[in-house]
């Protein structure tokens, strides 16, 4: 068996290197992305299609497309693969689970995705409705690890609540949630009832304790916005600025590490939200023109959120005393995103409960009391699953 020489293994060279023998003569359909890459970032694509003993018969492709170079929310619409000739079938467009039609060509689903830590990530929920696809259809599901990025250790926030699940929060799990994408579906299948036939193909050489430049792996980022580690890190918590009329910093070269908007002066966000002195990160007065997405074209001040120390850091914590601040500042001018009657602030928290909060100008300690009881919960249930101890 070929190792790498930081000793690693990803599911991906696992079953490409041994375990793709149980499957040999079998119709494989292939669930994947730019992510799906080995060490030497050839893709799991090549990998499958011109090895002797896999029949790789149809690809799959979740948000952003196959390639990558669809937009956040944009639908991706079927085609047939150049490079092999194979038809490639979209689950973030018209439907978001293989249909009948799709999933009859093969014989197992095999999912390589890298997701990045966070439950507003959609890859989770594309493997998700997979594995409700291959239960429905009888088919097994094959899924190939790989690393969370920012650790397997930290559980940071509530869980989802009924009323408020969507596509960027479908299961009761935290924003900050710890786990690889393999342990993920072990624990869809054990707690939440996605319960097809499943096979996880565990790493080798990865622990709990590293982030991704503690692995010695080559980044391929998983989405457009998808930038930097501290963004990642960043992310549990400022995602939910999508669901206000704040940027996000969509646009720039510091996507959810700026946040700002035209209304705003950034040296006095700056200095109150330091004023907190919160533990691990600090913030930076900037000014910033989004090339995209909200106010394109606009000069928007704010803040860059710098990690200082990201063991202490609670970056969903520290994201809604920002938002916090903002609105003891502008409580005229931020406002929350509503679609239908539905606000994105709602799903993305999972509950209607803090933005309720903010508006009325409650103390946060009730709400952070509740995610720290709901993150220890989870982090109980989640440990029956956890492949690397």
């Amino acid at each position: 068996m070929v190792k790498e020489g930081n000793g690693m293994q990803l599911g991906l060279e696992v079953f490409i290197y041994r375990d793709f023998k149980k499957y040999q003569g079998k119709r494989i359909g292939l669930v994947t992305n730019m992510t799906g890459v080995n060490q030497q970032l050839v893709p799991a694509v090549d990998l499958f299609f011109e090895h002797p003993d896999i029949n790789l018969v149809a690809l799959f492709g979740p948000e952003h497309g196959i390639r990558g170079d669809a937009k956040e929310g944009e639908k991706v619409t079927a085609f047939v693969d150049p490079d092999t000739n194979l038809p490639v079938y979209s689950l973030y467009g018209e439907t978001r689970k293989p249909a009948k039609e799709m999933i009859e060509l093969v014989d197992v689903m095999v999912l390589d995705l890298q997701d990045i830590g966070s439950r507003y990530y959609t890859y989770i929920y594309t493997m998700a409705n997979v594995m409700k696809a291959c239960h429905e259809y009888n088919k097994e599901l094959v899924v190939l690890d790989r690393p969370n990025p920012i650790s397997g250790m930290k559980v940071e926030g509530n869980l989802v609540e009924e009323a408020f699940r969507s596509f960027i929060g479908l299961l009761p799990i935290p924003n900050r949630h710890g786990m690889t994408i393999g342990e993920l579906a072990s624990l869809f299948k054990g707690e939440f009832g996605y319960h097809c036939e499943l096979t996880v193909i565990p790493m080798q050489g990865w622990e709990r304790w590293m982030y991704q430049e503690d692995t010695g792996l080559l980044w391929v980022p998983p989405s457009p916005n998808t930038t930097t580690q501290d963004m990642m890190i960043l992310y549990s918590g400022t995602c939910l600025i999508e669901g206000t009329n704040l940027s996000e910093g969509r646009g720039t070269t510091r996507p959810f590490e700026w946040i700002g908007a035209p209304f705003i002066n950034g040296q006095q966000l700056a200095r109150k939200f330091n004023e907190r002195n919160l533990p691990g990160i600090i913030a930076r007065p900037v000014t910033f023109s989004p090339t995209y997405q909200k106010y394109a074209g606009e000069t928007c001040q704010g803040v860059q959120l710098h990690v200082k120390d990201r063991e202490s850091l609670n970056a969903l914590y520290a994201t809604i005393l920002l938002v916090k601040d903002i609105l003891e500042m502008y409580p005229d001018k931020l406002k929350f995103i509503q679609y239908s009657d539905r606000y994105t602030f709602d799903l993305l928290t999972g509950t209607d409960k803090l933005r309720k909060d903010l508006l009325n100008n409650r103390d946060m300690e009730d709400f952070f009391t509740s995610c720290y009881q709901q993150s220890l919960d989870f982090d109980r249930r989640r440990k029956n699953y956890l492949l690397y101890k």
